[in-house]
């Protein structure tokens, strides 16, 4: 058996010795022999009474040769060169010279490199969930073999992954993130990808992040807004208790607190003289001094 990739050269040997009975004339033929019995074997090229047939196959016409160009020095070798993958099958030399006949089998098949190999993922890339690093090869014979491994960061395969044609990345991590290297391999040859993998937060972590990022921006806008106390609001508060604090009073302590001028009432930002009148932004303010009966009850 040989095997080569397809596009090469190739050479089925047949090499042979005659024996000083054997006085006929030299036939070499070789004959592709078909897998479907039902079918005719199909000479390919053959060396009869010093001359050479090769236009007996189609399919290989101009690609088919013998290796020496005068096969009764015994080499009946042939090389087949362009090959293609319908050229797989089994080819049998025949050396025929009367008495004597031999014959040799060889199967030949013919393997194609892989190639326009394709890497991608598989999956959402979001941290905790599982994907799938896939790597396909849009040529190449049956027995590829695919290999991966990490080229940046750790560079090693995640130890969660299962390794077999296709790795699956069981709850990602941010570190898994990084290029990924797949080569796919047969006999005679080999091709690779390159994909990269990069690992984010979850959508919902992004959420609330900025759902709180938003709200916190939102209250302190609220609070620098705020607008401070008027003055008016002072002197309505500052009133109020000193009306509330009447009640408690004796009659005989109501002198001296109706008394106590109005311009007394404190102001948060302003400082004003005694004899200065007190208004606020809004108007003067009025305040009602209680009065006392004869009978010592409050009106």
């Amino acid at each position: 058996m040989v095997e080569k990739a397809r596009g090469e050269k190739v050479t089925l040997p047949c090499t042979f010795t005659v024996s000083q009975e054997d006085q006929g004339p030299l036939d070499v033929e070789w004959v592709l022999i078909p897998t479907d019995n039902q079918k005719k074997e199909q000479t390919i090229i053959m060396y009869s009474v010093d001359r050479i047939y090769n236009d007996y196959y189609e399919a290989m016409n101009g690609r088919v040769q013998f290796t020496n160009p005068d096969p009764r020095s015994g080499d009946g070798s042939i090389n087949i060169v362009n090959l293609k993958s319908a050229d797989t099958g089994t080819y049998q030399c025949r050396v025929k010279k009367a008495p004597g006949i031999e014959s040799l089998k060889i199967r030949l098949i013919v393997l194609v490199k892989p190639a326009r190999t394709k890497c991608y993922i598989e999956g959402s890339q979001e941290t905790g969930r599982d994907l799938t690093l896939k790597c396909v090869s849009q040529e190449g014979s049956p027995l590829l073999s695919y290999n991966w491994r990490k080229l940046t960061g750790t560079k090693e395969l995640p130890a969660t992954s299962l390794l077999s044609n296709l790795p699956v990345i069981h709850k990602r991590m941010v570190e898994y993130s990084g290029t990924y290297n797949c080569v796919a391999a047969n006999r005679v040859g080999a091709d690779d990808c390159f994909v990269v993998l990069n690992v984010t937060p979850r959508k919902y972590f992004k959420t609330v992040l900025l759902f709180l990022h938003f709200y916190f921006c939102n209250r302190k806008k609220q609070v620098d807004a705020s607008p401070p106390k008027s003055r008016t609001s002072t002197a309505r508060s500052y009133i109020g208790s000193n009306r509330s604090s009447l009640g408690s009073m004796s009659p005989s302590k109501m002198e001296g607190y109706a008394t106590t001028p109005y311009n007394q009432v404190p102001s948060e930002d302003l400082k004003r003289s005694p004899a200065a009148p007190n208004r606020s932004r809004m108007g003067a303010v009025p305040v009602m001094i209680p009065a006392q009966s004869k009978d010592g009850s409050i009106v």
